[in-house]
């Protein structure tokens, strides 16, 4: 394609992530839409006649076991593959807080709430990994088409992230949970690791803000991603 080395250096990461992402999210789409659960349309479904030990059916703990591999791979790639950038401490915590929530989620039987949350985030992330595979396109001469990607991360991200996972997931772990299973294990343990990723999708939406802002205001001379650090900053870190 023509990239510049530094872009083409990039490249297997984002086309890495968007193979994931895509057959993932397609996985979960699968699962809420074209199967019998109720999850997506009635969240408090998920804690029906809930009670230790239930059996988790296959093809959910088939996506559970994808999940948990890719998030545990992801820590290592995060610290000693990927490029290093602004917010990789962060994404290092969140993938740290969602292998911790898919590994306590299944063994106490929240599952649903691992498929619902597994869905917003592949979709976000999806959504993230297509605009930097569009900043790697990019150039100041490069075609029209090549800076839509990122202008749809914030409609996209926002609805997935900031809007359906508040919607769906919390409201059934905060609220719903509580009203049919009183005394709920752990609940105060989930919620509050919920609650932090809720906190880090504000973050990357900022970013995401910002680099819109950016490109609208006409303060970049051309398409970068804005969680890079700068040639001096790179020689530092």
């Amino acid at each position: 394609c023509n990239l510049q080395p530094k872009d083409a250096a990039k490249m297997p990461e984002s086309a890495w992530k968007l193979l994931f992402y895509t057959l993932s999210w397609s996985y979960g789409i699968y699962l809420l839409f074209f199967t019998d659960y109720p999850f997506f349309y009635d969240p408090p479904s998920v804690f029906y006649d809930w009670k230790k030990g239930m059996d988790v059916p296959t093809d959910i703990a088939i996506a559970y076991l994808l999940q948990c591999s890719f998030y545990g791979h992801s820590i290592y790639a995060t610290a000693y593959m990927d490029t290093w950038r602004k917010d990789s401490v962060v994404m290092l915590l969140h993938h740290v807080v969602t292998l911790t929530l898919i590994t306590f989620s299944y063994a106490f039987r929240c599952r649903e709430r691992g498929l619902q949350g597994e869905v917003a985030g592949a979709t976000g992330g999806q959504e993230l990994v297509l605009g930097e595979a569009a900043l790697g396109l990019a150039s100041p001469l490069g075609p029209p088409w090549a800076i839509k990607p990122p202008r749809s991360l914030c409609p996209g991200r926002f609805w997935f992230r900031l809007y359906w996972f508040p919607l769906k997931v919390l409201y059934a772990t905060c609220h719903s949970s509580l009203q049919l299973v009183p005394n709920i294990p752990f609940y105060f343990f989930f919620n509050a690791l919920l609650l932090i990723l809720t906190l880090m999708n504000i973050y990357w939406f900022l970013y995401i803000v910002l680099f819109v802002a950016k490109v609208l205001m006409g303060q970049m001379q051309e398409v970068n991603d804005v969680r890079e650090y700068d040639v001096e900053d790179s020689k530092k870190t």
